[in-house]
């Protein structure tokens, strides 16, 4: 799926004025994540144009087409490049919108943004806001919180005890991102972000006690509106016979959108303090982000040399019940 959004929406979020749109902002809709200076399509370059992609003039557009001799092949060089309808041009560094850059907007309907911010500092940051809205998503059944700076994804079915565990978590000096719907997005090659359904954000149901609103309950530190995705939980009710002494001596991954994360079966039973389990788990799957695994710190000094083993990955059916 395809997804896109809106000028109105982009100008908004990131303070760019608009200077002309041929329909209403909010109708017309940008779809590639990618950017581009245009100085090569100026030159007369056109092969591999991508007319999807947002089009930055800053000082070094301009004055190339300042430092044309003629205004006839300035127009010329133009309405090569807005003939072939951009998504929209932006005016960086508060340059003031050529008149010929605007007729020819005119004639073609090609919006004409506008910042007041350096043309390198902006093409990030659009970037990285583009790569964001326009991302690869999935909603899922879940709560996602942040434990000491991980983005942790508690999974299991219903009742098991997730949002209950969430909100010991938030007591206990941790956040909420998500409760119930996870939104995942893929926000590059290597990176899941979770958040929340804006109509249900903050919100947390306890059974047997209702609904609360995590945020106006514990405060605006008990709550945060994204967080990068490091490691998923299962809780799945003990299953007597089960072998969960071994998992320790395995790693347990599963796939999201194509990209592998850590994960790990918790099992739920009477007495266990599963907050302290997400806990640990957390910390843990820092310090092997930071280059130190505990398992084979074990073997190793129990004369082990064998590597660990990598369990086989975790399904889709597996890990949302489906």
């Amino acid at each position: 799926m395809k997804y896109t959004v809106s000028i109105a929406k982009l100008a908004e979020d990131n303070g760019f004025g608009v200077l002309y749109s041929h329909e209403k902002p909010e109708d017309i809709f940008i779809s590639s994540k990618e950017v581009n200076r245009p100085g090569l399509v100026l030159a007369g370059y056109t092969d591999f144009f991508d007319a999807d992609r947002i089009q930055f003039f800053g000082y070094t557009e301009i004055g190339y087409l300042q430092s044309i001799d003629t205004e006839f092949e300035r127009m010329a060089r133009l309405e090569k490049l807005l003939s072939r309808h951009p998504a929209a041009i932006l005016l960086t560094r508060g340059i003031p919108c050529p008149p010929m850059l605007l007729t020819l907007a005119h004639n073609y309907h090609v919006p004409i943004l506008s910042t007041s911010e350096q043309t390198s500092e902006v093409m990030a940051s659009l970037i990285a806001y583009l790569a964001q809205e326009l991302a690869e998503r999935i909603q899922r059944h879940g709560v996602l919180v942040e434990v000491y700076g991980e983005g942790v994804l508690l999974v299991g079915s219903s009742g098991v005890g997730k949002s209950e565990t969430a909100v010991e978590l938030i007591k206990r000096g941790h956040r909420l991102i998500a409760d119930d719907a996870v939104e995942i997005r893929k926000v590059s090659q290597r990176t899941l972000v979770g958040s929340s359904p804006l109509n249900i954000r903050h919100f947390v149901e306890v059974r047997g006690v209702g609904v609360i609103n995590a945020r106006r309950l514990f405060g605006m530190g008990a709550v945060k509106e994204t967080e990068r995705l490091n490691l998923i939980l299962k809780f799945e009710p003990w299953k007597e016979g089960a072998n969960y002494s071994g998992m320790s001596f395995q790693e347990q991954y599963a796939e999201i959108l194509g990209i592998t994360l850590p994960a790990h079966v918790v099992p739920v039973s009477p007495g266990r303090n599963l907050s302290v389990i997400v806990e640990a788990a957390a910390m843990n799957n820092r310090q092997k982000r930071m280059g130190y695994n505990a398992a084979e710190d074990l073997l190793h000094s129990l004369g082990s040399d064998e590597a660990l083993e990598k369990a086989p990955i975790l399904t889709d059916a597996d890990l949302w019940e489906m």
